[in-house]
């Protein structure tokens, strides 16, 4: 079982479906919070405090679990599958309270079409390899107004998958670990 290794909740467990799901690997989780904060910390804002995160193709939740042990306010996870919902319902229940999270059970696409009441500072986006169209998500973000300026958009996908990104975007990063591949947007 996977833990949370940041924050206040570092070394929770969390509960992972047998099948259906890729969890992030500790390695990608530590990479990905290292390179957000020092992002923020080079940019002086604060990706934490009274911001959200939205985990797109959330699974477990590990990445939006993970933000709010290091103190993030919010959480609002998208995922579709009912078996995984369940387990993400219950690794949330765990960690957050109930004012820290919110489950959207729908498509992505759809889960988009909605006002996140706060705003995110980041958006992580982690579809199934090769199976959604990641520049329809992209593109959806921006057509509802959800990232914000200084909203990091990160992306794992396979490493050899080719991702169009809208030119509304900026590649701040890209980092290569194993076969995957994490992609940090502004």
């Amino acid at each position: 079982m996977p833990s949370i290794i940041g924050g206040k909740y570092k070394r929770t467990k969390i509960e992972v479906p047998t099948k259906l799901v890729r969890p992030t690997s500790a390695i990608k989780r530590e990479a990905i919070f290292s390179i957000l904060e020092s992002y923020a910390l080079q940019n002086s804002i604060n990706i934490y405090k009274n911001k959200s995160i939205i985990d797109i193709f959330a699974g477990t939740g590990l990445i939006g679990l993970e933000a709010i042990s290091r103190g993030m306010q919010k959480s609002y996870f998208i995922e579709n599958n009912e078996s995984v919902f369940k387990i993400l319902k219950n690794n949330c229940n765990k960690i957050c309270k109930n004012d820290e999270y919110e489950i959207i059970f729908e498509k992505a696409t759809n889960g988009l079409n909605r006002v996140f009441e706060i705003k995110p500072s980041v958006i992580f986006i982690d579809p199934p390899y090769s199976k959604e169209n990641i520049n329809f998500i992209l593109l959806k973000i921006l057509k509802n107004n959800i990232k914000s300026k200084d909203t990091i958009v990160i992306i794992e996908t396979d490493m050899k998958e080719q991702v169009e990104i809208p030119i509304e975007f900026a590649v701040l990063k890209e980092k290569i670990y194993g076969k995957t591949k994490l992609l940090f947007l502004n």
